[in-house]
């Protein structure tokens, strides 16, 4: 392989590159790395701040985003390569994950999440539908079906101090084994991008047989914080388990392992999903149609016809009423439940052997 790799390296076309720098000066690194700090309570410590953002300037002048390194180990094509203690936290998450998730002594596990940024504890003041309609959906899994469930709480992005999902780099466009999974990209300390919320969301998808996602429209499409988890789950649909294997990021070596032979490994395949998405105007079935096709690119299976939903709340209905359409209209909230149930069905038949998803043994002739 290490042979093959040698030779493809001459043949694989260069990274392109033409784009102007993004670096800083030191100046103005430093006046962004302060802003953080301009409530006047900071002022007393301006010695000591004026200190700390010396070394972060000295961090980002060197591009340290992985400053704590340990040698690999045998479980990688490179052992010796210097890998960040971050990703190999970030990966026993995901491997304990996928430990549980095999294990059939132990219960069966739905993840819900909620899609909606709107919280009750920020500026809109008010929890949102996409929030109690997931909740129906728990309680009916926990209480009425007798499930593990986790519930994944997005609007927690605009609410919580140090919850963030960091953007995808798009590295599977330069080559799949770029893109390493679980993602690499972050934390990037050098670049203050840290605090990245999906080393904890990886491990919530890879322990679930079955993920359950409400969402709203917003301008036509899912919400900011759910998209944000969509683009960074691209790394678990044929994303690179070894980083070693690509020397960290480097693309021309990932554009030779790509060339070699790459297999796109499914980490999420054979799961199933329920989808529901609620609008007041426009876009619902459209944006349904998106997360649902999704998830089946990632070769997840849809638990039934009554686990996909998109329905209107209070349609052309002013917004300070739209709770109330909710409490009224008992039909969406039995159809939610009904797809909380269809899922839960599903997952359970899977584990006894009854549920099977025709096709799903079957080679694919295109890869990603």
């Amino acid at each position: 392989m290490a042979r093959l790799l040698q030779k493809l390296a001459g043949t694989a076309p260069a990274p392109r590159k033409e784009m102007p720098s993004p670096r800083l000066g030191e100046q103005e690194f430093k006046r962004r790395y302060l802003e953080q700090f301009r409530d006047p309570a900071f002022g007393k410590l301006a010695d000591e701040l004026g200190r700390v953002a010396d070394v972060a300037w000295e961090a980002y002048s060197d591009s340290r985003k992985s400053p704590v390194t340990r040698p690999a180990g045998p479980e990688f094509a490179d052992p010796g390569y210097e890998l960040s203690v971050d990703w190999l936290a970030a990966r026993g998450g995901v491997r304990e994950a996928e430990r549980r998730h095999r294990d059939e002594a132990l219960p069966l596990r739905i993840l819900v999440i909620n899609g909606s940024s709107r919280s009750e504890h920020t500026c809109p003041g008010e929890t949102s539908k996409s929030y109690r309609l997931a909740a129906i959906a728990r309680s009916t899994l926990e209480s009425e079906m007798g499930l593990e469930v986790g519930f994944l709480d997005l609007s927690r992005l605009a609410s919580e101090y140090g919850r963030k999902i960091h953007p995808c780099k798009a590295c599977f466009s330069t080559a799949a084994p770029l893109c390493h999974w679980p993602c690499s990209c972050y934390p990037n300390h050098s670049l203050g991008q840290t605090q990245d919320w999906m080393n904890d969301i990886y491990p919530m998808w890879v322990a679930a047989h079955g993920v359950m996602i409400v969402s709203p429209v917003n301008w036509y499409f899912v919400s900011s914080p759910l998209k944000l988890m969509m683009d960074r789950l691209v790394c678990a649909d044929g994303g690179n388990p070894d980083p070693t294997l690509t020397g960290g990021k480097n693309a021309a070596k990932a554009k030779a392992v790509e060339l070699a032979g790459w297999d796109y490994p499914r980490h999420l395949a054979g799961r199933l999903f329920s989808v529901v998405v609620h609008g007041d105007v426009e876009g619902a079935e459209n944006a349904r149609r998106s997360v649902s096709d999704w998830l089946r690119f990632m070769q997840l299976a849809p638990a039934g016809p009554n686990a996909e939903v998109d329905r209107y709340i209070g349609y052309w209905q002013p917004y300070a009423t739209s709770h109330d359409e909710l409490d009224a209209d008992e039909d969406i909230q039995e159809e939610v439940r009904n797809a909380a149930r269809t899922l839960g069905e599903a997952v359970m038949e899977k584990r006894a052997g009854r549920y099977r998803i025709a096709g799903g043994a079957l080679e694919q002739p295109r890869q990603k």
